[in-house]
């Protein structure tokens, strides 16, 4: 991934106690409530589990759930390491520490490529296959971004539902502000 200086790095945890270790991009405040804008410090992955008949060639693809996450873990887990790749169970999402040489070519030619889908890209590490289903681990080309409060004791908490669905149209811009900062520092 193209290095960025980063000067803090802070963990968030989920309601199971997995923790999210992320740099902080961006700091505000809304309605007297500080919230942070966190960018993962591994890269992200999601679990794609593949379906369709054999016959025909229109497959489908959906999140894998944290049930699935859980039955077939040690297995993506041990065909990343053959790529010298550690998969990790973490909040949100996910990460996978090690080199992926193709990430900075898929960013590079997704910057370069003038599109205007709304498709997310992603990139596929493995597929794998765990008794008769199959499943695809792929990295998200877009950066994951986090929101978080900040709370009392300085430290970033994952947001509610409720204050998910109260920030979400500021999402597009804090986006923006958040691209537009990546893209000064890569100069």
């Amino acid at each position: 991934m193209n290095e960025t200086p980063h000067s803090t790095i802070v963990s968030v945890t989920d309601d199971q106690g997995r923790s999210l270790p992320c740099y902080v991009e961006h700091q505000f405040e809304m309605n007297g409530v500080e919230y942070a804008v966190l960018l993962p410090v591994n890269i992200p992955v999601d679990l794609v589990t593949w379906f369709g008949d054999d016959e025909s060639e229109d497959e489908d693809a959906d999140l894998a759930t944290d049930e699935q996450i859980d039955a077939v873990f040690e297995t993506a887990k041990a065909v990343l390491a053959e790529q010298d790749l550690l998969l990790q169970r973490t909040a949100l999402t996910l990460t996978v520490v090690g080199e992926i040489p193709e990430l900075d070519e898929a960013i590079e030619a997704l910057n370069e490529a003038d599109s205007d889908e709304d498709e997310e890209e992603l990139l596929c590490l493995a597929n794998f296959y765990e008794g008769e289903q199959e499943y695809g681990l792929y990295v998200p080309i877009d950066p994951m971004l986090v929101l978080a409060r900040i709370n009392a004791d300085a430290r970033p908490e994952l947001l509610t539902d409720e204050e998910l669905d109260e920030l979400e149209p500021l999402l597009p811009s804090i986006e923006s502000l958040i691209a537009e900062r990546l893209f000064k520092g890569l100069e």
